[in-house]
């Protein structure tokens, strides 16, 4: 067969389910996942290689109508150029919705990019009857390649929407080898995980107020020796964060400390502290060193 090769940029409104459809597609956890919206932050890519294909996934911010920050019109702009980049846009939405913000992020993907819906969490529909009229009025929305009913969760019709993205992608050579799964490192991850347990403890509001950073990653033979420090933008959000005697980080810690020994095949020692950077959402100068540009 034909050997394919291709990026795919994963676009689509926030929490419907683009980060596990990814994890879904490649097999292993490569993004992190959260049940609030908004989780992820930075471009993830993820690959799939098959003999006669390998798929470059970019999983991307999801698309935010309200802009409130910088940080968030830096997303919103990740978002779009990943879409805009890549060989083919995977537009993922959610089952039986179609909102405002879905629209507003099909209409940020430029006319001439070749679009693949994807519509996610078929896995919660009770009755197959109802998912026909809405793929119908999706499909006058754009004229899509193709439309793929599948569920991120249970991997229903999962080869379907592969086959359909194969179709689309361009006759290349493979881009990267076949055993990499991701273009990031263990020290991305390590942050990420960290990050994802605060999104997993918290409120709505306060993990979007925390940004993790790396201070130090070494490896001591077997052992990795990680210290990271969370920063919050104003002092009333430390102690929330620290919980009474520092028991809340304490079990974000453990827990992330967990998913990297798992991740990384070996022992880890975890570090944390908490630190304001006041307002960091909203400086410029913080966000590009955050790696935000």
């Amino acid at each position: 067969m034909t050997q394919r090769c291709g990026t795919i940029g994963i676009a689509g409104r926030p929490n419907t389910g683009k980060s596990s459809l990814l994890n879904r597609l490649v097999g292993e956890k490569v993004s992190i996942v959260s049940d609030k919206p908004q989780t992820t932050r930075h471009l993830v890519t993820g690959i799939l290689t098959r003999p006669d294909c390998q798929y470059v996934f970019v999983d991307a911010p999801g698309q935010q109508t309200s802009a409130k920050n910088t940080l968030h019109r830096r997303l919103n702009r990740r978002a779009t150029e990943a879409a805009r980049d890549a060989d083919v846009a995977l537009f993922v939405v959610e089952a039986l919705r179609f909102t405002p913000q879905d629209r507003a992020a099909l209409e940020r993907i430029p006319k001439e990019q070749r679009v693949i819906a994807a519509v996610n969490k078929i896995d919660l529909v009770k009755s197959a009857s109802t998912l026909i009229p809405y793929l119908d009025r999706l499909a006058k929305t754009r004229d899509f390649a193709a439309i793929v009913p599948v569920s991120a969760k249970t991997g229903k019709n999962v080869p379907a929407l592969l086959d359909a993205l194969r179709a689309a992608l361009p006759e290349a050579e493979a881009m990267y080898p076949p055993d990499q799964l991701t273009d990031r490192d263990e020290r991305f991850f390590a942050a990420e995980l960290l990050r994802e347990k605060i999104y997993e403890e918290m409120g709505q509001e306060l993990p979007y107020r925390c940004e993790v950073v790396i201070d130090s990653f070494k490896e001591d033979g077997q052992l990795r020796r990680i210290e990271a420090t969370i920063l919050v933008e104003r002092e009333s959000q430390k102690p929330i964060l620290l919980g009474a005697g520092g028991e809340r980080l304490k079990r974000m810690a453990s827990a992330a400390r967990k998913d990297m020994e798992k991740l990384f095949g070996g022992k880890v020692y975890l570090g944390t502290w908490v630190k304001v950077r006041k307002a960091w959402t909203d400086d410029a100068r913080v966000l590009r060193q955050l790696g935000y540009e």
